[in-house]
């Protein structure tokens, strides 16, 4: 049986290991980025490295994409738009504005290609074990073809409605991310300011009512006092950072508890974070706190 050929347009973080268990479900995976070297690796991992977005929509019906920016979802719908076949389904998994995503969806839908709002709950860490959720909306027909490609790369795939429903669900998620991130971290300085061992209190507290899964996914990170190896940088969090805020504005909805999270990511980047994982904003609050870990690895 000849394997049905998926394409993905983006090969950062999660685009590398969306594909590599796409690959590991049975699928032939298109892969393109901007940067030669992520295609290579790419190859390396078993995909097929092409060198456009017009060369991804010749070989795959079904097109992933996942990107940085607005300004790039709007140069990969010009590449589809020109190059795609009728019936062609992308699958945008990005977090962005919904405005953005609406635009790009108008202009393919001129060429008969539907777009779907599909952004996905999980970091690269749990991306490549397959612990990703994702959150489909638009057109519903086109969701259930896609259902088993996206079983090939998350735990979990709910429909929740017409377009943009999707990005609204990332955007209530991702704000408990940002919150519980910080929670964590602050936690974890409490626990080392008063003499307690960051091991010991990752290992009591995670499987507690005082748990979160932030606390699980990074304080492993907080642990270490290591963020070197990124699974969210706190370079490109600021971007999802800003969309939220101006979301809840939009709303006119409150969101204290965000806004005061906010500011400790913002003393990150200016602590020459920006490329560190997000769980660096315990090394902010440590330092707010006298660098208690310092104090106590002397005594």
């Amino acid at each position: 049986m000849a394997q049905h050929t998926v394409g993905m347009v983006g090969l950062g973080i999660m685009g590398s290991a969306m594909s590599f268990n796409l690959g590991r479900a049975g699928f032939r995976v298109a892969g393109y980025d901007v940067m030669a070297k992520r295609r290579a690796e790419h190859a390396r991992s078993g995909g097929v490295a092409v060198r456009s977005p017009r060369e991804i929509a010749r070989r795959a019906d079904i097109i992933i994409t996942s990107l940085p920016s607005a300004h790039a979802l709007a140069e990969i719908a010009a590449e589809l738009v020109a190059s795609a076949k009728r019936g062609t389904i992308v699958i945008e998994t990005s977090t962005l504005p919904i405005p953005v995503k609406e635009a790009a969806r108008e202009l393919l839908a001129k060429r008969g290609v539907i777009l779907l709002d599909c952004p996905l709950s999980g970091t690269g860490a749990q991306a490549r074990v397959k612990d990703l959720l994702i959150y489909v909306s638009g057109d519903r027909a086109a969701y259930r073809k896609t259902v088993p490609v996206l079983q090939g790369f998350t735990s979990a795939n709910h429909y929740v409605g017409a377009f943009g429903a999707g990005s609204k669900m990332k955007f209530v998620a991702n704000l408990l991310v940002a919150i519980h991130n910080v929670a964590a971290a602050e936690a974890m300085v409490l626990g080392m300011k008063a003499g307690l061992d960051p091991a010991m209190i990752l290992k009591v507290v995670a499987g507690g009512a005082g748990g979160s899964r932030m606390f699980q996914v990074r304080g492993p990170m907080m642990v270490k006092g290591d963020y070197s190896e990124a699974t969210m940088k706190n370079e490109v969090w600021q971007k999802d950072m800003t969309i939220i805020g101006d979301f809840a504005r939009s709303l006119d909805c409150p969101t204290p508890l965000f806004a005061a999270s906010a500011p400790i990511y913002n003393a990150a980047m200016a602590m020459g974070l920006g490329k560190q994982d997000t769980g660096a904003v315990c090394a902010v609050l440590e330092e707010m706190a006298g660098r208690p870990r310092r104090k106590r690895m002397r005594s």
